[in-house]
């Protein structure tokens, strides 16, 4: 079933592979919990229902009958963003000889991959998603001085104490807002080095800023896939919705889903 409409687009294989080249490099450039987040699928688009589970997850016999305590099922939603391209736009580039002009698809795909930084930070309070800042069973640790001072360091160091003692072994990373990423770019007295460069000692070089996050925002988490991980249906992909007045209306899609199973392997610095 050609469910992205593509057979109906009278487009050339080239001119789709174009819109799927910009497209995927648009949303790599800016994607940015996905370089720490383990990757569950792509599992297929009719993914709708999926279950999180939870690490201590048992199974209960009774009268006959069994149940999964510790499971809970979450219903996939679909993230999407239009773009349009113009026929008088493409019937001029292609009189001159010319590659179309695909920039809208670029922006387009830029901003479906902010929107799923966002759920996947803030979550998506109107559809009951969580997200890794707002989760309840989260730890908060109080913040220091990240302008000044080694208190980034010692914050970090202390999160993943904090991280251990509760069992949660794995890859540690860090995640803040522009502001606090660049205030970490400052020599250290006596160090000779940048206290970007001593947190990432810490946590094996995954410190990553995201654009989406709110000034003085900064978490840990444990990002193992017994803990947390995305999980997707359909990957982003570009499908037909119509032809408009001649012009053809695009739309970027996918689905996909945080799955916090382990709140706990979280750490918000407040």
């Amino acid at each position: 079933m050609d469910y992205l409409g593509r057979e109906a687009a009278p487009f050339s294989e080239d001119l789709w592979r174009r819109i799927d080249d910009a497209v995927t490099s648009a949303a790599s450039e800016t994607l940015v919990a996905r370089r720490f987040l383990p990757f569950f699928g792509p599992v297929g688009p009719g993914l709708g229902i999926i279950g999180i589970n939870a690490p201590g997850r048992t199974e209960i016999f009774k009268d006959g009958f069994s149940t999964m305590e510790g499971r809970r099922l979450a219903q996939v939603p679909q993230l999407y963003e239009d773009f349009w391209l113009f026929w008088r736009d493409l019937e001029q580039t292609a009189r001159a000889g010319l590659p179309e002009e695909i920039s809208a698809a670029r922006t387009a795909a830029q901003n479906l991959a902010r929107r799923e930084d966002q759920m996947i930070f803030n979550g998506v309070k109107e559809l009951g998603l969580d997200g890794i800042l707002t989760v309840k069973g989260a730890g908060v640790q109080t913040r220091g001085d990240w302008q000044a001072g080694e208190d980034a360091f010692k914050d970090v160091a202390a999160a993943i104490a904090a991280l251990q003692k509760k069992g949660r072994h794995g890859q540690y990373v860090v995640a803040t807002s522009p502001d606090l990423f660049t205030a970490l770019h400052r020599i250290q007295p006596g160090a000779g080095l940048l206290e970007l460069e001593r947190v990432k000692s810490l946590v094996g070089g995954r410190l990553f800023m995201s654009a989406v996050l709110e000034p003085n925002t900064a978490f840990m988490l444990c990002a193992q896939p017994q803990y947390i991980d995305l999980a997707v249906g359909q990957d982003i992909k570009t499908a037909y919705a119509e032809l408009v007045d001649l012009n053809h209306h695009l739309r970027i899609v996918e689905t996909a889903i945080l799955r916090i199973k382990a709140p706990d392997a979280i750490v918000i610095f407040k």
